[in-house]
């Protein structure tokens, strides 16, 4: 295998779900995660690298492939509410909701309208960038893929009977694709069948892209997905070392299928990530559990197999530490009103809500009303400026000489404003303290776990190893990768 220089290196993105710089740290310290610290020994570690908001896997890839936050590439969250269609958006966050939504538009959305339609049109992935620069690029396992190549992804028998789903959706894609059991490049690749979630997991992510290795077709710039970590945390809290451990073996699985892991460090550039943190989850469900049609229950909420009705008020959009919180009718329900509401529970740590430019925040824990909105006299540390009125406390920050400082919400400002942009509506953002988790009609819960989605630093900030290159990002944030990676991929061979 000829050797690379720097500025032909192939760029290699293993995106893990969940992975968090404590439990990482923890892990190798034990001996329990040699191939992490071979990379983090050859390379780079930079344990601070904050997530889009809301803290959700889809939003997180989108930002990452599209190099802007929700305000641009338009996928909101997890779950949202399209106001034109008048219908809740689902990608899939527990099967009891996809149920009550109806498996035919839930699966339709995660296959099709996820990448091909609400993913914005008026920004381009890396894989598109990639594509104009006359390179390859693949996408393994990942949430969102979207390319300049026309990909045909076979529905599985057992999902197209039991939802109605075509038994082949086109989709387009990057030039290299993978996703699944929908379609898979490996053909002795067995880790797929039901039993095995159709391929959606670590095992069969590192599969494929050791086969890519094997057969020398590794392209430009690969991104891969490795799942399980999400699940494992979930269940086991945000100490949880399980899935770094599995992940490390598959990770040692893929150097080695190198000549020589020098060979894998010398000729590519690794890029080692998490997606998001987790927080963790009180032991007492009555406890833990903040149930928002308790929280709401003067008014009229809709239910999710009904659907929007001429009688309804509010409809919730719950992703697990946050939730969006929509007034179907301003003039006879004010989001002021409905955060009032809120505001009496003193698990909730976040209530905001834009009137005009402004975002209005308010506290079920705090004192005070924290008003903001872009372009002021007061800088953060990304060079964003804005206008600030009233209470800091609120969202933690730390102002001295009009500088502003985050605290326990990285970016929190630009993060949350521009949420407000990612579709229309007229809606209240929340997020609950560390401890606790949302929960709605059907939702998942995670009690005496872990959860994500909020804008606090436990479910923002994550992990990232770098080797094979002596640069680093702009700010260690997920919306500057993007111009990092291609600054790598647009250098002359």
């Amino acid at each position: 295998m000829a050797t690379r220089n720097e500025t032909n290196k192939r760029v290699i993105v293993l995106l893990l779900d969940s992975l968090m710089t404590a439990p990482l740290q923890k892990a190798i310290s034990n001996g329990q995660a040699m191939t992490f610290k071979f990379l983090m020994d050859h390379g780079r570690f930079y344990p601070e690298v904050i997530s889009p908001f809301p803290t959700m896997s889809v939003n997180v890839d989108s930002t990452l492939l599209t190099g802007v936050y929700s305000d641009q590439h338009k996928v909101p969250a997890l779950v949202w509410y399209h106001q034109a269609e008048k219908r809740i958006i689902n990608y899939g966050s527990h099967i009891r909701e996809l149920f009550k939504l109806g498996l035919y538009q839930s699966m339709h959305d995660i296959l099709y309208n996820l990448n091909n339609v609400h993913l914005a049109d008026g920004v381009k992935t890396i894989h598109e960038e990639v594509s104009l620069l006359d390179k390859r690029s693949a996408s393994i396992n990942t949430l969102m893929y979207r390319g300049s190549a026309t990909r045909s992804l076979k529905v599985p028998r057992i999902i197209a009977w039991l939802t109605g789903s075509p038994k082949t959706i086109h989709v387009n894609s990057p030039y290299i694709f993978s996703y699944g059991a929908l379609s898979k490049m490996d053909p002795s690749n067995r880790l797929h069948y039901f039993w095995r979630k159709y391929g959606f997991h670590d095992a069969f992510s590192a599969r494929e892209l050791i086969y890519l290795i094997q057969e020398n077709n590794l392209p430009d710039f690969s991104l891969v997905y490795f799942p399980d970590g999400d699940k494992s945390v979930h269940k086991n809290g945000p100490d949880d070392v399980n899935a770094i451990k599995k992940a490390d073996d598959h990770l040692a699985e893929i150097l080695n299928s190198f000549p020589s892991r020098e060979d894998a460090i010398r000729d590519n550039i690794w890029i080692i990530l998490g997606d998001n943190g987790q927080a963790y989850i009180e032991q007492d469900r009555n406890e833990a559990l903040v149930d928002l049609r308790n929280v709401l229950d003067d008014y009229r909420i809709v239910k999710l197999r009904q659907g929007v009705t001429a009688d309804d008020e509010i409809v919730l959009a719950v992703n697990e530490r946050m939730a969006f919180i929509y007034s179907l009718d301003i003039n006879q329900l004010s989001l002021g009103q409905v955060a009032k509401t809120i505001q009496k529970e003193s698990r909730i740590d976040l209530i905001a809500w834009r009137e005009g430019e402004k975002v209005h925040v308010i506290s079920g824990e705090k004192e005070g009303e924290l008003i903001f909105q872009p372009e002021g006299e007061y800088r953060d540390e990304y060079g964003q400026t804005w206008n600030i009125e009233g209470s800091h406390d609120i969202l933690d920050l730390n102002i001295t000489d009009k500088q502003i400082r985050f605290g326990n919400f990285p970016d929190g400002l630009g993060r949350l404003y521009t949420s407000f942009y990612s579709h229309e509506g007229e809606y209240i953002i929340i997020t609950v303290k560390p401890g606790y988790e949302l929960i709605g009609e059907g939702s998942p819960t995670h009690v005496g776990g872990a959860s994500h989605g909020a804008l606090h630093k436990d479910d923002s900030l994550v992990p990232m190893i770098v080797t094979g290159i002596e640069s680093a990002p702009k700010h260690f944030r997920f919306i500057d990768l993007k111009e990092w990676i291609m600054s790598m991929l647009k250098q002359e061979k």
